[in-house]
């Protein structure tokens, strides 16, 4: 039987942290135009907001197409409205190149902001429920031990940092526009394995994704109860603001 587990923990987590985050940024956005009642004010206090984030996730796109040869342009986190009505928080532009190129780039924020935002749950915060928490999914225990971080004396510099860093990583719009061709690729292999009978091999080199994909996910579910902590008293304040 192919390894999947990796793969469910990751579709799980997902759904629900876009979700989540994408609420977080609107009461975020909301707020901060209820306070100045001037929407670009409001739209620069909120990049300043998550300006580490957003530096890391357009680096990461620069570095890695360096990396891989693919020619730069123009670098900017500075925020602005496209067309559409699409908040752009920053860009690089990228010379367009192969699927398995511009998939790399396009997922690199979310490689370097994964491997900060663990660095930080584990080895500064010590959360060592999250290594639990694709076994047990007892969602209880691991609330309660994130709130007892919040005893650290440096907690909320630990917590600003991993909040913005993985509210800023998942890939935009426009990181995704190879990703389809890739998996289909990728698909279309997998399923080549299996009617030729490589399913043992097969096996063996999708273990290595599997087990990626549940780190991702233990991730994922640290950035979501981030997420929810803080959504909650926003939810209350935006409230409160639009009475007064």
């Amino acid at each position: 039987m192919l390894p999947a587990d990796g793969l469910i923990s990751f579709i799980i987590l997902l759904l629900p942290l876009v979700i989540i985050q994408r609420l977080l940024h609107r009461e975020l956005q909301l707020i901060l135009f209820s306070i100045t009642r001037n929407p670009n004010l409001a739209l620069g206090l909120f990049s300043l907001i998550f300006l580490p984030g957003i530096l890391l996730h357009e680096l990461s796109h620069l570095v890695m197409a360096k990396l891989l040869g693919v020619r730069t342009g123009n670098f900017s986190i500075t925020p602005r409205i496209l067309a559409d009505g699409r908040l752009q928080l920053g860009y690089v532009e990228t010379e367009k190149s192969d699927a398995f190129r511009d998939s790399l780039i396009g997922l690199a924020p979310m490689l370097t902001g994964g491997l900060i935002v663990a660095y930080i749950a584990v080895v500064k915060l010590n959360f060592s429920g999250l290594w639990d928490y694709p076994q047990s999914w007892e969602l209880l225990p691991l609330w309660q031990e994130f709130l007892s971080l919040s005893k650290l004396p440096d907690f909320p510099i630990w917590f600003y940092l991993a909040l913005v860093v993985s509210s800023t990583m998942l890939p935009s719009s426009s990181d995704r526009h190879s990703f389809i061709p890739l998996f289909l690729y990728a698909g279309l292999m997998v399923l080549l394995a299996l009617l030729f009978g490589l399913a043992s091999v097969l096996q063996g080199l999708l273990q290595p994704l599997n087990n990626f994909l549940n780190a991702v996910a233990l991730v994922f579910g640290f950035s979501l109860a981030m997420h929810l902590l803080l959504l909650i008293p926003a939810l209350g304040l935006h409230a409160v603001l639009e009475r007064i």
